[in-house]
Order: C-alpha cells, then sequence, then structure tokens
C-alpha cells in the first residue's frame, strides 16, 4: 500500500500527527513524507485494533527479507522482539496492550538471518466515538549505531584474543554471583589457572605462535568445562574459572584433572608442535571466603602452592597455605645456602632382581641436613627446589656425586638418578650429562636416569634430540612413574627408553583388593614386554605384594620389602663382602613415611571432644591413638579441621588404638593427600549464632559446645593421647 493511502487512509486522522497545519497543503505533506521515508530516515507501522500488522515502510520489509503480504495480518510483538539488555525488559505485546503512546523503544527483527535493529514510537488511535483502532507510529534505524555499541561493549567485558570474559567482567560476575548465593544460601567454586611452560613457547616460537595456543587453550576450556560456569582469561597466560553451586570437592577436583590433562595435550600452531601444562588452585565460597577479595585472594594461594608442588597439579585451598607459603620462601632461601654450604648428600636404596634376589641396582635419593631443621627428607624440600630451579644445581651436583660414587661399586650394580622436568629442560643438561660421565671414567651403561611422563610434555623436537643424544651416549633411560602422568602411547613408541618404573600409587588398597590396582600393574607389565622393556616397582612394603609382583612378571622392586636408603659407606660395607643378595622381609615395623600421618586431631562422640592422634590415613578409612576400651561398632565424628568432619565407625580395636572406616571415602587434595568431599556450611554456623565468614584454622567450629573435660567423658583417655585443651 502507498503511503499516500495509508496517509490519508481510513483510520481516523488526516495525517500521522492530525491535521495539517494552517497554511500546510495536505498533498504537499504527503509528499514530503513519503521522501522521507523512501531515503529510509524515518519509518511508519501501523497496525489494527487486535495488534496485528496493516502497514509497513517498505525498507523496513526490504531489511526483512521478505513481501509485504508475508507481514499483513501478523501480531506485531511477533516480528519485532525488545533488544536483549533493555532497561525496561518489557515485551512489544505489553506496550502495546496498554494502549498509551510510547517512544524509543528499542527492537530487533525476531526472523533468523535479519540484522535489523529500530527504535520504535507509536500512539493509539480513537475514531471520533472513541473505539479503539490500532496504534500508529513512526521508526529510525540504528542498527549500525546498535551493533557498533555492542561490539564496544563485548571488548569492554571480553577478551580480544580469545573471546573469553576478561578481568573486569570476571570480577562483576564474581561480585553478583556471591551477592545473590549470599541471601539464597548458595555456593560456588572459583579456579585459578597458570599455563606452564607458556613463555617457552613465546621464546622459542613467537609471540604469534602464543596466541594461537592461548585461542586453542580457550576452545579446550570451554569443552573441559562444557557450560558449567564463566571462563575468563585475566591476561597473559592466567585464567580463571566460577562454577556456580558446586562445592563437592571430589567433583571440583576431577573438573580440575580434566582440565590439566587436556590443556597438556600437545597442541599444532603455524610454526610446529609444542606442549605446555596447567596448574589450578581451587576455592569455595562461602568456606574460603565470603567476598570476592577473599575468595580469588585464597584461590590464588592455592594455585601458588600447587605450582610450587611440582606444576601439573591442582590445590584446595586450606588456612594454613600463607603459613606455608612462608615457611617455603624461607625455605628457598636456606636450600640456596646449603648448595654453597655443602649441606647436601645421597643415600642409595637397592633394587633387587626379583629373579634371584641380588641387588642390580642403587636409587639415589637426596638428603638435606639443616642446622635449624635437622633432617629434611627430599619429598619436602624438593618440590621447593622446583619450584624455584634451585633443582638445577642440586641436579647437576646430584648427578656428578652419584657417578662418582658409583666407580667404586661392582660393575653388575647401576647407578639410579631421578631427573627432574626443570633439570631436564634447562639449557645443556645433556652436554653437563656427558661431561661428568666422561671426567668420572664411568661406564654410561651404568648410569640410568629416571624421567618423569612430564618431561614428554615439553617442546617434541628438542625432547627428542635430548632423549636420542643420552641414548646414543650409553645411557640407560627410565621412564619413572609410569601411568600417572599424561604421555601417550604413539610417544612411548618413538622413545628410547629401557624400563618403565611403577610408581607407588599403584600400590594403595583399592576396592577388593589391599595390594592395590594389580590388573592396572599386570597391563603396564603386557606393555613393558611387547616393547622389549623392563619393569621396575618402587614403593613395595610386604612380602605378599613382591610375591604377586614377582608372579605378575615384573623385573625388579625397590621398598622395605629389601631394604630401606643407606649412606655411601654403608653401600661399600655391603659390597665389600661380595655378591650383594638380600633376603626379602615383612617384619611390618617399616612404611613408606608417605602413608603414616602422625598428626593431632579431634574425635567428637555424643557430646564429647577429644584430641587424638592421627596415625595413617586412607581414603576408606584411618587408624587413631589416644583413647582406650572403645567397642567395635562405635561410632566416631573425626575432625581433621578447618570443618572437615568425616563420619565413622571403629571397625578393629586395640588398647588404645582403633581402626576406622569411613561412610563416605575421602578425595585427593591435589597435594597428594587427602581431604573431605564437604565440610561444614559457614551459613549452618551463621544460622547458630555465629558471623558469616570462611572457616577458620583448626577444630570444629562448634567444638566448644562439647566436653572435653576427660571426668566427664565416655571413654578413658590413654597415657599417648595429645594433651587435651579445652574447647
Amino acid at each position: 500500500m502507498p503511503f499516500s493511502d495509508f496517509f490519508k487512509g481510513k483510520k481516523g486522522g488526516a495525517g500521522i500527527n492530525g491535521a495539517s497545519p494552517p497554511g500546510i497543503d495536505a498533498a504537499e505533506k504527503v509528499a514530503v513524507v513519503e521522501e522521507i521515508e523512501i531515503s529510509g530516515a524515518l519509518g511508519f507501522w501501523n497496525t489494527d485494533a487486535q495488534g496485528r500488522i496493516s502497514y509497513l515502510s517498505g525498507w523496513i520489509v526490504d531489511a526483512l527479507d521478505g513481501e509485504f503480504a508475508q507481514f499483513a495480518g501478523e501480531a506485531m510483538q511477533q516480528v519485532f522482539i525488545p533488544v536483549d539488555g533493555e532497561a525496561d525488559g518489557r515485551s512489544l505485546g505489553l506496550k502495546l496492550g496498554t494502549r498509551k503512546s510510547f517512544s524509543g523503544m528499542a527492537v530487533q527483527a525476531s526472523r533468523t538471518g535479519a540484522d535489523l535493529v529500530l527504535r520504535l514510537s507509536g500512539r493509539p488511535l480513537y475514531d471520533g466515538s472513541g473505539t479503539f483502532l490500532g496504534f500508529r507510529g513512526s521508526t529510525i534505524d540504528v542498527t549500525d549505531e546498535f551493533r557498533s555499541e555492542e561490539e564496544a561493549n563485548r571488548l569492554a567485558k571480553f577478551d580480544s584474543l580469545t573471546g573469553l570474559a576478561n578481568r573486569h567482567r570476571m570480577e562483576q560476575r564474581i561480585d553478583s554471583t556471591l551477592h545473590a548465593f549470599r541471601s539464597a544460601k548458595r555456593a560456588a567454586a572459583l579456579m585459578m589457572l597458570d599455563l606452564d611452560r607458556f613463555k617457552q613457547v613465546n621464546d622459542t616460537l613467537g609471540h604469534a605462535a602464543g596466541d594461537q595456543l592461548l585461542q586453542q587453550v580457550a576452545d579446550r576450556l570451554r569443552g573441559a568445562v562444557a557450560g558449567r560456569g564463566e571462563i575468563g582469561r585475566l591476561g597473559g597466560d592466567e585464567f580463571q574459572v566460577l562454577i556456580p553451586d558446586l562445592d563437592d570437592r571430589g567433583e571440583l577436583g576431577e573438573i580440575a584433572k580434566k582440565i590439566i590433562q587436556i590443556l597438556s595435550q600437545p597442541y599444532s600452531v603455524e610454526e610446529g608442535r609444542c606442549s605446555i601444562g596447567c596448574s589450578v588452585g581451587i576455592a569455595i565460597a562461602p568456606y574460603d571466603g565470603v567476598e570476592r577479595d577473599e575468595l580469588t585472594r585464597a584461590a590464588d594461594l592455592a594455585l601458588y602452592a600447587s605450582k610450587n608442588g611440582g606444576r601439573g597439579q591442582f590445590r584446595f585451598y586450606a588456612a594454613d597455605l600463607e603459613h606455608e607459603a612462608n615457611l617455603r620462601k624461607r625455605m628457598e632461601e636456606d636450600l640456596a645456602q646449603a648448595i654453597e654450604s655443602g649441606h647436601f648428600t645421597l643415600e642409595y636404596q637397592p633394587v633387587v632382581s626379583l629373579a634371584d634376589n641380588r641387588v642390580v641396582a642403587l636409587e639415589a635419593q637426596y638428603c638435606w641436613v639443616d642446622e635449624e631443621r635437622g633432617r629434611v627428607e627430599a619429598e619436602t624440600f624438593m618440590p621447593v627446589a622446583e619450584g624455584s630451579r634451585l633443582i638445577i644445581p642440586i641436579g647437576d651436583w646430584g648427578l656428578r656425586k652419584t657417578c662418582e660414587d658409583a666407580v667404586h661399586w661392582p660393575e653388575s650394580i647401576v647407578a639410579a638418578l631421578h631427573v627432574s622436568p626443570v633439570q631436564f629442560e634447562a639449557s645443556g643438561f645433556v652436554d653437563t650429562v656427558e661431561d661428568v660421565l666422561k671426567k668420572t671414567g664411568l661406564d654410561p651403561a651404568r648410569l640410568e636416569l629416571r624421567l618423569p611422563e612430564s618431561v614428554l610434555l615439553g617442546d617434541g623436537s628438542t625432547v627428542d634430540k635430548a632423549l636420542s643424544r643420552l641414548f646414543k651416549a650409553g645411557v640407560r633411560l627410565t621412564l619413572d612413574q609410569f601411568g600417572t602422568g599424561l604421555s601417550s602411547l604413539s610417544y612411548l613408541r618413538r622413545a628410547p627408553f629401557n624400563a618403565l618404573r611403577i610408581g607407588e600409587d599403584f600400590f594403595e588398597p583399592v576396592m577388593g583388593s589391599e595390594l592395590g590396582d594389580l590388573e592396572l600393574v599386570k597391563a603396564v607389565v603386557a606393555l613393558a614386554g611387547a616393547m622389549g622393556m623392563e619393569t621396575i616397582a618402587s614403593g613395595v612394603h610386604a612380602i605378599a605384594l613382591m610375591e604377586e609382583l614377582k608372579r605378575l612378571g615384573v623385573n625388579q622392586v625397590c621398598g622395605f620389602v629389601y631394604s630401606g636408603a643407606m649412606t655411601s659407606e654403608q653401600v661399600l660395607e655391603e659390597i665389600a663382602e661380595g655378591e650383594w643378595i638380600l633376603a626379602p622381609s615383612d617384619n611390618g615395623t617399616q612404611r613408606a613415611s608417605r602413608r603414616t600421618v602422625f598428626r593431632k586431631i579431634g574425635v567428637i562422640h555424643e557430646d564429647h571432644y577429644y584430641d587424638v592422634t592421627l596415625r595413617n590415613l586412607s581414603r576408606s578409612g584411618a587408624m587413631i591413638q589416644g583413647l582406650e576400651d572403645v567397642p567395635v561398632g562405635t561410632m566416631f565424628v573425626l575432625d581433621f579441621g578447618q570443618g572437615q568432619l568425616a563420619v565413622c565407625s571403629v571397625r578393629r580395636t586395640m588398647d588404645d588404638t582403633q581402626g576406622v572406616e569411613f561412610e563416605q571415602e575421602l578425595v585427593d587434595d591435589g597435594a597428594g593427600g587427602l581431604c573431605t568431599r564437604h565440610r561444614v556450611s559457614p551459613y549452618e554456623l551463621a544460622a547458630a549464632g555465629a558471623p558469616l565468614q570462611a572457616l577458620p584454622a583448626g577444630k570444629y567450629t562448634l567444638a566448644d559446645k562439647l566436653s572435653s573435660n576427660p571426668s566427664y567423658a565416655q571413654f578413658k583417655l590413654s597415657a599417648n593421647a595429645p594433651k587435651q585443651q579445652a574447647a
């Protein structure tokens, strides 16, 4: 319908604004308005009393990629819908239904593929008797302006490289989420992610490759998180993930492991292939913080701990991490001094052939004797050394010392040395190995370097060249802790390894077997056999396990079942007696230190609270000491501190020691330890009268309501119980 017909039409009124002003010819006015409409500067629309379209300017119809007949008779609100983010949030249908004038309403085409944004103004029409006839209005095209503004808003909220939320948007999202969740008593988890070895990619392949890598990291993160939360890039190689309504640390740990595994797979960029890693720190609101600053600081501390723990790990926030950070900094300073002062020593643990109980290798283990700390075990200071790169001078010293000692051993005994990924990736590592072998005169075939799977995540060509040079030099290569890392079987087939070392993690008790996951061990043995490699099992502490490993075809064993580590002098005494044969023993007095825990925890029974000693801990249970005359079947609640409570029952008891079984298994804490899935909710504590705050360190917050006076206790405290403190 021509605009002139519409303008003169039978809808009531002589024109768009009613009668023409005096002195203005109506036909001339129509011509002017038609010219404006044709130019697209202004458009017009009309509906009947039911809100159905009876007129649209031609340029609007063209922009909708259709014919007017397609829209005539359709409800206005079905053709045009409010633009996302409009302040009033009300539909066009509601506007029309009120029969009141409106102006400046932004709408967009509902039809898919039609890129059109209009600002509508309209007023109701009535005839002389007051009967409602419909709406008539004008509109302007604001598509370009809206899209420009939309892009500007997007750039203000999203990272231009990856399309993820930027720091500003993440701060807003965390603030709004925590504010809304406090009133609803809901939880939210915050993950802080940092890429390992990303700087190396930038330095070797260039910033363009680094940008491509970051884009692929963003894509992989979207797949790993799978829409469960908001992902942000804070800048550089730092990322953040906000996951609402999740406080299960078992599930969060699985998500973190998945992220680490996915991000650690090789990447293809234009300049070649590269590999990186990822470290993750996790904090959960309201347990670890109720405000954004608290929560992000907690997640940052957890990330710092995971990176310093060896990278490629996740850590949950714990109240002692700040203290741990201070201790770590001081330990770094003392380690640097210890290197110069020569306070490091090596001890050697025998590796025994299961075929004849003959010692075939000695595994070097670092020891640090500090004036204040005394003897410091490697598992305590080595993560600190790796995080500070002090492992490089320590590792160089250890390599030289091991080779110097090994030249005095029989030729049948190999010297085995663990190599850190940081040490392996350091410039000149292979040159150092070749130089030490040359200066000490040790046969390269008697040096075994044990490399963790994480070394395979470095730059592919660099790793291949280093392994090839070591292999050609005659050095034995063992893939350490096989099956616990991320290396692929295709790479294993190409790499020149002589043996696979099965770590002690395989021998943790699992459902159906106290000896560990022997089916997986069997598979590793079969794989090694198919590839012409030997198998070495470490952390073997019982004859029953040793005999089972022998039956499965494992070649060599290292562990307390044969011998602990010994000094260089003790080694020389043993080899002086001739061929070194060790008989296995299973007296039960020696256990791996990592399996034994000695610390004070709380036990809650009815309305009594006791301090006891935690002797050891597994996923399914624990051993506690300090209470006497406790019957089998007694139900306890163990308080591990910072809101971690575990319901358990006594399964066996002997004097003042009880073995308890948990109702719900513990989960990995990311640092080689265990934690409860859930914690006491600060919302519950607030409901009981406590202020809403992050969980404090120490015992269960409501323990002060329980009696810790032994005179009223159900059970007698033994002499081995920790000194009881008032709650």
